[in-house]
This record gives C-alpha cells, structure tokens and sequence, in this order.
C-alpha cells in the first residue's frame, strides 16, 4: 500500500507541473490506511513562498483532524522536505515521512536548498539576510506569563 500512496505523491507533483499552477512537488498525509490530505506546491501561483506541498497537505490534515499534530500519521512526499517542511514535519509529529526524490535531485531541477543549511551556521549579521535581536525590557515578559499560565496546551 505504501507504493500506492508514494505514486499518488509523484502523481500530484507532474500533475501540478502540467497544469501550469506550481512547482514539481506533491504530498499526501496517511491516516489509518487512508489518504486524509493531500497537497500541491503552490508557491506562485498563491503568492506564498509558504505553500509547499508538505505545508499544505500539513494545513490540510490539521483542519480535518482538529488537531495541530499529526502523531498517528505517515507522509508521503514526492521529494525530500526542504528546512522549511523539515520544521513544520517536526512540529506537527507524524509517525515517519517517506520521501522519493533526494535534496540533491532538486537542487539539479533548480530547487537546491543547500544555502539555507549553510546559512544557518553563519553568526547572526553574517547572513545574507542579517538577523539583528534587538533585546527589550518587555521581551520576556510574554515568556514568563507563559511558564506561569496553569491551563496551557503545550506543543
């Protein structure tokens, strides 16, 4: 069954591409043996650099499920995440992720995210997009009430 759900990922990346609405990446997230959400790169055609396949499928599931994890779920994707996806896979927990195409397989088509990971490592104003904390005396404070809130939902 699983090759079954990988080729419904693979389907929906060529079919975005063909139909002119978005880059070549598809994803499906699976719940108990069925297909709960499905998603498309929709990048430029939404006007989100956020609309990745895995994060739409993600938004997807979520909304069905009434939940902000994913624990009992597995996703297929049509190629390995980006840091991006890779961050949301973790935050929403699903029980593994299948992947088809490699990072590296995507950075031949155009779609190569390695700067990224190579950024991440640079001090925060040596990036190419600098990153300035500018500390506050009230920057905390949204922390503290947090660790004292008693009826939070943590996540």
């Amino acid at each position: 069954m699983c090759d079954g759900f990988m080729a419904r990922a693979l389907a929906l990346s060529l079919e975005n591409v063909r139909s002119g609405r978005g880059g070549p990446f598809g994803a499906v997230i699976v719940k108990d043996g069925k297909i709960i959400a499905e998603g498309m790169n929709c990048v430029t055609t939404a006007n989100d650099p956020t609309a990745h396949a895995e994060m739409v499928a993600i938004r997807e599931a979520c909304r069905k499920l009434q939940s902000f994890e994913l624990p009992d779920c597995e996703i297929y994707t049509s190629c390995e995440p980006c840091p991006m996806c890779l961050g949301a896979i973790y935050w929403a927990r699903p029980a593994r992720v299948y992947f088809a195409n490699s990072a590296a397989d995507a950075g031949q088509a155009g779609f190569d995210d390695a700067f990224i990971y190579q950024e991440l490592r640079l001090p925060h104003a040596g990036r190419k997009i600098p990153m300035i904390q500018l500390k506050n005396d009230n920057a905390l404070e949204a922390f503290r009430a947090w660790r004292e809130k008693s009826d939070k939902i943590r996540y």
